[in-house]
């Protein structure tokens, strides 16, 4: 089994690849894809700064070379302290996906294990994340439990 390692710069242009399949499986095929070229960008530069808020963890895919087989990104955020985490530090996971010849191989849950470890190492008392009904029971085998979300989105 390939070895879980941490993102680099060079890997942002197959870090965006498996978040548009990560999209495209969660609303409809077909999505716009004219962001990625801008997002790439960014992405490098957050891919630099290994002291920073966000980190992706990937595994390369063993039958193509530069590409990924799996990926997961989250960021760390701080909120108001509270009881239970009274420091405040929560992550947030925001993209797992696999190409779609990989998946069912662990990848996910092996990449998984890499980010929740650098939330714990960076002293976070909670991770939150948004599950589809296929990846809920890998979360939930993790210890993730569904919470009731009163969530709102404002566009800007």
């Amino acid at each position: 089994m390939n070895l879980v390692r941490r993102a680099g710069p060079a890997d942002a242009e197959e870090l965006i690849r498996l978040r548009q399949i990560m999209i495209d499986s969660a609303f409809a095929q077909g999505q716009r894809t004219d962001w990625h070229a801008e997002s790439a960008i960014t992405l490098r530069g957050r891919l630099t700064d290994p002291g920073g808020d966000f980190a992706a963890f990937v595994l390369d895919h063993p039958d193509r070379p530069g590409a990924l087989a799996t990926m997961v990104a989250g960021t760390m955020e701080y909120r108001i302290g509270r009881a239970g985490n009274p420091h405040g530090a929560v992550g947030y996971v925001f993209s797992v996906a696999t190409d779609p010849d990989q998946r069912r191989k662990g990848y996910a849950r092996a990449c998984m294990g890499a980010l929740l470890d650098w939330f714990r190492e960076r002293g976070a008392g909670s991770v939150d994340l948004n599950a589809s009904a296929e990846a809920e029971p890998l979360y939930a085998s993790l210890g993730f439990v569904r919470k009731p979300d009163p969530s709102m989105r404002l566009i800007l």
